[in-house]
């Protein structure tokens, strides 16, 4: 298992560009996987849906929610296409699955009030900790990105001149994301900062770093979001991904048609921007809802 597992988990990493979290994620599901039906003494090369039926059950039983094996599955799907892809297995015993229905939660984004409650934070702030913590946040709002396409970024995909970001998202595809003033202005002062405080560490590729010039993780990036934020709002969800949720939802708030934005997204599908629409639109109906007589009548 181990030498099919290790070619799978080379694949995801060099040629599909997976991030080290996804990696881990998928590594950690599939081991699970086998170790479980080997106390049942199958064989995962030979197994049909039955046991993935089995294993589902299983992890329902230990109270995991329809999300997390949604998550599980998907990963173990991949990993057979891929033994198919290479012939080790002639067919994908989750061929036939369906995901697991999922209640959909209503998850608000940030508002520009407390975003911009958090940029208050930082006012007269220039040293080099505080002013990379505010390219952070930054970034995330005013491009909105994902979380492992922050921390990949590299210097070079800062082009002052043309006003502009290259940005590398899911499966190393590229797309090319408008750079406000505002947010250029402090990437600059904080290469400056930066320039000073690293003299000493030669050239870095990675555009965010901690103050010994090594890149940034994911996690440090959770935890400047939930930090930062956590003085600002009561929303119990204070992740990276709510300023990219931001992003889109003021966006389509602004005028911006949702095909721009599924395209500044990096999203495949225009139904995964369309979410956000549907966000936008709950928010519009509560304000009519209470706005219009009929509405208010109805309170009475």
């Amino acid at each position: 298992m181990f030498e099919n597992l290790e070619k799978f988990i080379e694949y995801i990493e060099k040629e599909r560009k997976y991030s080290d979290k996804t990696v881990e994620a998928y590594q950690n599901d599939i081991s699970d996987f086998v170790t479980f039906l080997e106390g049942l003494s199958l064989d995962y090369l030979k197994i049909g849906y039955d046991g993935v039926r089995l294993w589902i059950v299983e992890l329902s039983e230990q109270g995991l929610t329809n999300r997390s094996i949604n998550r599980k599955t998907s990963a173990l799907s991949s990993f057979y296409k891929f033994l198919l892809k290479i012939e080790v297995v002639d067919t994908n015993p989750l061929f036939l699955h369906k995901s697991l229905k999922v209640e959909k939660k209503l998850q608000l984004p940030f508002s520009l009030k407390e975003i911009d409650a958090v940029r208050a934070m930082f006012e007269g702030k220039d040293d080099f900790d505080s002013l990379r913590d505010l390219v952070v946040v930054e970034m995330l709002y005013c491009l909105g990105l994902r979380r492992a396409e922050l921390v990949a970024l590299e210097v070079e995909d800062v082009d002052f001149y043309l006003h502009q970001v290259r940005v590398y998202g899911k499966g190393a595809k590229e797309r090319i994301v408008p750079m406000l003033s505002e947010l250029e202005q402090l990437l600059k002062k904080y290469l400056d900062v930066r320039r000073i405080v690293l003299a000493d560490k030669g050239e870095i590729k990675a555009l965010l770093t901690n103050n010994s010039g090594k890149k940034i993780d994911e996690m440090l990036v959770y935890r400047i979001i939930n930090g930062y934020f956590s003085n600002t709002t009561t929303k119990e969800k204070k992740s990276p991904h709510m300023l990219r949720h931001s992003f889109a939802t003021h966006l389509l708030e602004g005028g911006a048609d949702i095909n721009s934005i599924k395209e500044l997204m990096g999203h495949e599908s225009l139904s995964t921007t369309q979410a956000y629409a549907q966000i936008n639109l709950s928010e519009l109906k509560k304000v009519y809802q209470s706005s219009h007589p009929r509405g208010r009548n109805n309170k009475k």
